[in-house]
């Protein structure tokens, strides 16, 4: 697929600019940088708010929390099976072993039996699974209800305990400082094993719960639990969720993923989307790398996974590390656009499908900026780069009653402008100063 054509056409209604060629562009990043690099932390543990958060927030860094809805204090939806009553299912595991056509409905339930321990069964069956380890999921389920019929595993009166360490209200503080709250679905599951509704039910309630508490929003972005990219999931999860940290089917965007081992400069394609999860034995020199890898291009957008800090938490990091990390990533703002994910995803999609119109008039000209994309939901500024007469110095963009004043930069090819525009929001008029 060729790349849409960004530069654009110039309707001359004057010959004021003799010998000038008037050229405009949305630039591929925001403020014309090189590369965009997004934070993501999974999960929701309480360290992720009592140390890397302050650590973010002092450098003024924006970061996406893929929460667990059903684990914060005040949530509305909770995990539960969606399906025939749980004693005909266990009953029927004693007659008919687990195959092909009951593997989903059980392998749901199973953490729901009203018993301590069956939900590990769940994930590593989900796990087995998606390592296309059919047998040896089927299996594993067939132990868990064994053990069940036998009595061996303790009762339980809740289906799953827990650690409601953060609330709603907290939440809304760290989402008023910029940072962005994402689901994470309800419970966490292995969404690749669990039947329609109840896969439904884990992300269809995450995103009410998260609409409910913090507004429409938060509704953008969502990530799998797991980081799966098992196809079934993701084709229910693509019609809840503008936008999949696991995966978005765009032509546009090359995606490696943490696995991944080829470098993201080798990839063809208009953007590349290159995930790293740091875990305990990251190197702090190999994770510097991957900024400095992302900044070395032009396409770029390095999106780094984080769960457990200070101990708590899955592969937990140090905060003294992540404190020398984020202050080598802010080092790098020159060249890297560091923000949430949720926006970088939507700055990519309004640019791909935007369009500018520029007419000259008299010492200025006017710049009309359009996107076809749903306009609530796709709201960001876009970045505009304009080449400008070589005897204009600083210049004044006026939209929507907003005036911006922006400096002449110059390069190769020439003085040129960067400056901000809202698509959909009006003509902007651009005159020198």
């Amino acid at each position: 697929m060729q790349p849409k054509r960004l530069f654009l056409s110039v309707c001359f209604l004057f010959s004021l600019f003799a010998g000038f060629s008037q050229e405009t562009e949305i630039t591929k990043w925001q403020d014309g940088k090189a590369a965009a690099i997004s934070l993501t932390f999974d999960d929701g543990s309480p360290n992720q708010f009592s140390v890397a958060l302050p650590l973010l927030n002092e450098l003024k860094i924006p970061a996406t929390f893929f929460i667990i809805t059903g684990e914060i204090e005040g949530s509305q939806y909770h995990g539960k099976f969606i399906g025939r009553p749980v004693e005909d299912i266990i009953k029927g595991t004693a007659d008919t072993p687990t195959n092909k056509q009951n593997f989903f409905e059980r392998a749901s339930a199973v953490g729901f039996l009203g018993y301590k321990g069956t939900l590990t069964y769940h994930t590593n069956a989900g796990t087995l699974f998606e390592q296309e380890k059919f047998d040896a999921a089927y299996k594993l389920i067939d132990s868990a209800y064994k053990k069940v019929r036998n009595g061996e595993f303790q009762r339980s009166g809740n289906a799953q305990d827990a650690d409601r360490h953060l609330t709603w209200d907290a939440v809304r503080k760290y989402a008023a400082q910029g940072h962005e709250f994402a689901s994470h679905t309800v419970t966490h599951p292995r969404l690749a094993v669990l039947t329609e509704p109840n896969m439904i039910y884990e992300l269809e309630k995450s995103k009410e719960e998260i609409r409910n508490k913090l507004g429409e929003k938060y509704t953008f972005s969502a990530e799998g639990p797991y980081g799966t990219e098992d196809e079934r999931a993701m084709s229910y999860a693509y019609k809840i969720y503008p936008a999949l940290r696991n995966r978005m089917p765009e032509e546009f965007l090359g995606e490696l993923n943490r696995a991944s081992k080829i470098q993201p400069g080798t990839v063809d394609k208009e953007y590349v989307q290159w995930q790293r999860g740091a875990v305990t034995t990251t190197s702090l020199p190999l994770m510097k790398s991957w900024i400095d890898t992302v900044v070395a291009h032009n396409n770029n957008w390095l999106v780094l996974v984080f769960h457990g800090v200070d101990g708590k938490g899955w592969e937990a990091l140090p905060g003294s590390l992540l404190k020398e990390y984020f202050g080598y990533i802010r080092k790098n703002d020159d060249r890297a656009w560091i923000a949430t994910f949720g926006d970088v995803a939507k700055y990519m999609r309004e640019r791909m499908n935007g369009d500018v119109k520029v007419k000259e008039s008299k010492n200025k000209f006017t710049v009309e900026l359009t996107h076809s994309l749903d306009k609530k939901m796709y709201d960001l500024p876009l970045t505009l780069k304009t080449v400008v007469p070589a005897n204009w110095k600083k210049v004044s963009v006026k939209q929507a009653g907003k005036t911006q004043t922006v400096p002449v930069t110059t390069d190769a090819s020439g003085n040129y402008i960067l400056y901000q525009l809202m698509p959909n929001k009006g003509t902007a008029e651009v005159s020198a100063l």
